[in-house]
């Protein structure tokens, strides 16, 4: 994941500003990461769930 540019030196951001910032952007990167993990984790279950749903369609026709 990309790191965020550095504020130029002349920015008018405190450091207590600033040591916030980047732990707000790191909680939502570790968001993000948890989203991505469910996202791949349904979509996985989801395959599963097709690939059950194929198998039991196999098996009606074989009985049709």
């Amino acid at each position: 994941m990309q790191t965020p540019s550095k504020q130029p030196e002349s920015s008018s951001m405190t450091h207590e500003e600033e040591e916030e910032m980047l732990h707000d952007i790191s909680k939502l990167q570790d968001q993000v990461q948890q989203i991505s993990l469910s996202q791949n984790l349904t979509e996985a279950k989801i395959n599963g769930v097709e690939s059950k749903v194929r198998g039991v369609e196999a098996k009606i026709n074989v009985l049709i």
